[in-house]
């Protein structure tokens, strides 16, 4: 951050300036580079990398619109550069006006390039076209069947039309023309364990040990099949192979194995080694229910500080019947999405806060506001607590979505791992009729995932009311109680921990 450290660079310096604007961008500082990209435009009106940046920052804004108009100059500039090229096609399919001639575009200038062709499948997708998208992605997938991020592209979409029972069917046809693949084998055991299908995942397992030499990373999937089916001998005796469990992955699954067979000292022990780890997330929520279990004080710390869940009503801002309309309009899926929480109903697909939609646009706005707000309502910091060791910084998204409930929809108990602060925002909820007796579709806290087995209850639930936003630490599990009948449509996000503070 050499650059960023020092005065900004000046107009006269366009290449530098790009330089410096990328690593504003990189440090959660997008906004700061944009007036002086802008600036350096007036100067050099022709500048193709200047017109490239500056779509860049609006994008790392979510500003899909202004985005769209400095990548479609960049574009005119330069119509056969592989990168202007992508970058209009993904950033008009994520402001929600997906295109997919604009694809079609990029594709000519970089026919080998895997992520041009997985945005062209999302943006058929988004016009209501999945299963073209999955019948050109086959047709790839036949001439080139150890394409891995194709594979899981073909698996998620199989997933989300309802057709599961071919959720493998692309990577087990490149595994008759590669067998001794050992990526393409280990994506399909990751795939089946990520949509709970363990017993599958086993099996493939099993297969896979005369074919890849990797045999720890057998040992591991197995081990945490043969948890999540119960033979807990076999994981015992897998999960002491596969010791010490440094990959906080491992270090993870092995806590949960520990927590379902009664030996929460020991997921403890495990958890309490990662406590510095960068990916210590994932871990967070394990360790808080071995010490809630434990009766260990460092349990209310973690998860029963006043401060970390607070509720907002911002129905005074966004037109909700206006915004329900519209979010119907988007849940254009049959099915949930392949590893997600959602039971029984649809969620969006691509940044929901990237859209140009004016509700949209308002209802970030709205958003960005209250999150603000919250930022300064968690002072004084504590250096150890994951949640609390940050001070107020910039408002920056990891990921925005709406879930559509039906009928004894429900999300399961899960957790956020990517994200600082997670949400709920009520847009539309069933009569309290259709909802069925409190907490019937309440969000609620502090119950582990079923699969555990762990008799602790919720500890704090919210009560859905159409304009509230929920605002609660990513790595506090959360779900919904089950409801009887009618509509649940709510929008949520992850936020970023604030840039510039902790670690």
């Amino acid at each position: 951050m050499a650059s960023d450290a020092g005065a900004p660079v000046g107009a006269d310096d366009p290449q530098a300036l790009v330089s410096q604007a990328l690593q504003l961008r990189d440090a959660g500082r997008a906004k700061d580079a944009i007036a002086r990209v802008e600036a350096a435009l007036k100067k050099h009106p022709d500048h193709l990398r200047l017109w490239h940046v500056l779509g860049l920052l609006h994008r790392a804004e979510e500003d899909s619109a202004a985005a769209i108009t400095a990548f479609a100059r960049a574009v005119e500039l330069a119509p056969n550069d592989p990168k202007v090229t992508h970058a209009l096609a993904r950033v008009t399919l994520e402001a929600g006006r997906p295109d997919v001639d604009l694809f079609d575009a990029a594709r000519a200038c970089s026919p080998a390039d895997g992520s041009v062709l997985l945005g062209r499948a999302a943006a058929q997708s988004a016009l209501g076209q999945t299963e073209n998208a999955i019948a050109d992605l086959d047709a790839i997938l036949l001439q080139s069947p150890e394409w891995i991020e194709g594979q899981e592209a073909l698996a998620g979409f199989y997933w989300m039309i309802g057709q599961r029972e071919k959720f493998t069917e692309g990577f087990e046809r490149a595994l008759l023309a590669a067998p001794h693949n050992s990526p393409l084998w280990f994506k399909m055991i990751n795939s089946l364990i990520q949509v709970e299908r363990f017993a599958e995942a086993d099996t493939v397992v099993a297969r896979a040990r005369s074919s890849v030499k990797e045999v720890r990373n057998l040992d591991i999937c197995e081990a945490i099949c043969a948890s999540e089916l119960g033979d807990h001998e076999r994981a015992d005796r897998l999960f002491e192979r596969v010791a010490p469990h440094v990959e906080m992955p491992l270090a993870v699954r092995y806590m949960r194995h520990m927590l379902r067979t009664g030996r929460p000292e020991e997921a403890a022990r495990c958890g309490e080694a990662h406590r510095k780890d960068a990916e210590a997330n994932e871990m967070w929520p394990y360790l808080g229910l071995a010490w809630r279990m434990l009766d260990d004080k460092r349990w209310r710390w973690l998860e029963r500080d006043e401060r970390l869940i607070k509720t907002y009503d911002i129905g005074d801002r966004v037109d909700m019947e206006e915004l329900a309309a519209h979010l119907r309009t988007l849940h254009v899926l049959k099915a949930d999405m392949a590893g997600q929480s959602v039971r029984g109903g649809t969620q969006t697909d691509g940044p929901l806060f990237a859209r140009a939609d004016k509700q949209i646009r308002a209802l970030r706005a709205a958003i960005v506001d209250t999150v603000a707000c919250h930022m300064q309502t968690l002072a004084p910091i504590d250096p150890d607590h994951p949640i609390l060791r940050f001070a107020p910084g910039n408002v920056q998204f990891g990921g925005s979505w709406s879930v559509r409930l039906a009928g004894a929809g429900r999300h399961t108990n899960h957790i956020h791992p990517m994200g600082w602060y997670s949400s709920a925002l009520y847009v539309s909820l069933p009569s309290p009729g259709q909802l069925g007796d409190p907490p019937a579709g309440w969000l609620a806290f502090g119950q582990p995932p079923e699969e555990l087995a762990l008799d602790l209850p919720a500890y704090h639930t919210v009560e859905p009311k159409v304009g509230h936003l929920a605002l609660f630490p990513s790595i506090m599990w959360h779900g919904t109680v089950p409801f009887d009948d009618g509509e649940r449509l709510t929008v949520a996000f992850d936020v970023k921990k604030p840039s510039g503070s902790g670690s």
